[in-house]
């Protein structure tokens, strides 16, 4: 699959309310799935984790970063990371306050949106 066709293709899987994230246990090494909220921009997927660096899927990523999406009956390969970079930081808050919390130009973001840590997972063309 091309990039171009990657991107289409999540362009249109992103009105899914959910995906589903698959990390590698970091003790067990077994797969360890979790139905989450998701944003999409080009190539790119975004989770926002309420529990920051507690929560038992980020801690798996931070061990193993080689991850599985499935939005649909699509599933794709991807790497995840900790979004460190300002401008993609808030991009990706206001992204999923919109999506799911019906946030507007000119609202305050939820304690939610504003707090949570947030996941890139750049999805890898195979």
């Amino acid at each position: 699959m091309k990039n171009d066709d990657l991107t289409k293709l999540l362009v249109n899987l992103s009105a899914e309310a959910y995906c589903y994230l698959t990390t590698t246990g970091r003790v067990t090494g077994k797969p360890y799935e979790i139905e989450i909220w998701f944003g999409v921009k080009d190539a790119s997927l975004y989770l926002l984790s309420g529990g920051r660096e507690k929560s038992d899927w980020v801690k798996n990523l931070l061990k193993e970063p080689l991850v599985t999406i499935r939005i649909a009956e699509y599933t794709f390969a991807g790497i995840a990371r900790i979004v460190r970079a300002e401008e993609e930081n808030t991009m990706a808050r206001y992204m999923l306050a919109e999506k799911y919390q019906e946030w507007k130009e000119g609202k305050v973001l939820s304690d939610w949106a504003r707090t949570a840590l947030v996941v890139g997972i750049d999805l890898r063309i195979e």
